[in-house]
């Protein structure tokens, strides 16, 4: 908001012609509505805080509990690795690949049908933008319950909820990085006569190329975090593991399942950002 250059008294009143200029960062619209913004904010802040029901007495021994469990995780029951762990863990890793993998395969026709650029159809457009923002309206632990209860427990429904979580992700940045190409390649394809799968093939693909694997590998990386909780709901991975040891109560097997997932999860993220510092 820009400061206010006419002169006026500090109720907002003009100020008579020879005053001395009075300058104030916000007119009093302005600043009523700023008020009421900020009152809105308090109020929905002081509405959540009763929502949530915080019990007193849960909150006031929450520290005495938490140095409990961690007395009980440690130390980490490391041979539980090699029988409980490690099959689950790569079953994690697969899940986060194929389900990338589909979202490509998924996402890059309707990337082609969302760029208003290439696709110059308004009714076509939309109905591309509402299949992308439905996949990423809905959380991968709802598409896993979804899928679990159509095909059963297992790394099939996890693959198809990372899947289709994944394309709407790809398939808006995608799109978005297809709208923003220059047209100087694209006109001189046009002026030659090519044809649209050609103006894709060799016009829009070589300046997309570099973003397209920067969004797929971004996307992998988030991938394997979220595939390592899908097995709460019974989708397969890692959180089947976790979830058993919870259940149980065997705090240190529990502990071993998170630093496995820790690992991996910083190993991917090394892992992209040297694909990408070497490749891109």
């Amino acid at each position: 908001m820009s400061d206010a250059l006419s002169p006026a008294m500090p109720d907002g009143r003009a100020a008579p012609a020879g005053a001395p200029r009075i300058w104030q960062r916000y007119t009093p619209v302005q600043r009523t509505v700023r008020f009421f913004v900020w009152l809105v904010l308090v109020a929905a802040v002081v509405q959540s805080v009763r929502t949530i029901e915080i019990i007193p007495e849960f909150l006031l021994d929450a520290h005495v509990q938490m140095a409990d469990l961690l007395v009980r995780m440690w130390p980490p029951d490391t041979a539980y690795y090699p029988q409980g762990i490690h099959q689950a863990l790569m079953e994690t890793l697969h899940i986060a690949s194929l389900g990338t993998l589909l979202s490509i395969l998924l996402a890059v026709p309707l990337a082609l049908l969302v760029a208003g650029n290439l696709t110059r159809n308004r009714a076509v457009n939309l109905l591309a933008r509402i299949a992308l923002v439905t996949s990423r309206s809905v959380n991968s632990l709802v598409w896993a319950l979804l899928f679990v209860a159509v095909f059963g427990p297992g790394p099939l429904a996890g693959t198809l909820a990372i899947g289709f979580r994944s394309i709407g992700f790809v398939g808006k940045l995608l799109g978005e990085a297809i709208e923003q190409t220059p047209r100087g390649p694209i006109e001189a394809l046009e002026a030659a006569g090519a044809g649209w799968l050609a103006r894709i093939w060799y016009g829009y693909w070589p300046q997309v190329k570099p973003a397209f694997a920067s969004i797929v590998l971004l996307r992998w990386d988030i991938n394997v975090r979220e595939s390592a909780v899908l097995g709460l709901v019974g989708a397969g991975g890692i959180g089947m593991a976790l979830d058993s040891a919870m259940n149980l109560f065997q705090w240190d097997r529990v502990a071993m399942v998170l630093l496995a997932i820790f690992a991996v999860v910083v190993i991917a993220e090394v892992v992209v950002t040297q694909v990408r510092r070497r490749v891109l």
